[in-house]
């Protein structure tokens, strides 16, 4: 059993390392706005159209945030992808540590 668990805990440190080399697109606007996130929620880059531009700042501080926010929701999706291919569909919070 214990053996078992280790073997589970290595899985996970391995699908965690594999988490944080994913890169993720969000969009808003209808590709207003586009942002790249890594897996461990790095921002990597912000794309803003010519067209998003011509709208006040307000407008794109709002276009930004919902991007950020649709790239987070796609990097929860994807970590949970990775995680069962892992766990064999268990639904396992990435931050699952084993007590030892």
């Amino acid at each position: 059993m214990l053996s078992k668990a280790k073997a589970m805990q290595e899985k996970m440190k391995e699908a965690q390392d594999q988490i944080k080399k994913i890169e993720v697109e969000g969009m808003s606007g209808g590709n207003l706005v586009k942002v790249v996130l890594s897996g461990d929620y790095e921002l990597k880059s912000i794309i803003i159209s010519d067209a998003a531009k011509k709208e006040s700042q307000e407008i794109i501080n709002d276009l930004i945030i919902a991007a950020f926010n649709n790239a987070k929701e796609n990097l929860k999706k994807k970590s949970a992808e990775e995680i069962s291919k892992i766990t064999g569909g268990l639904n396992l919070p990435l931050d699952f540590k084993l007590p030892f």
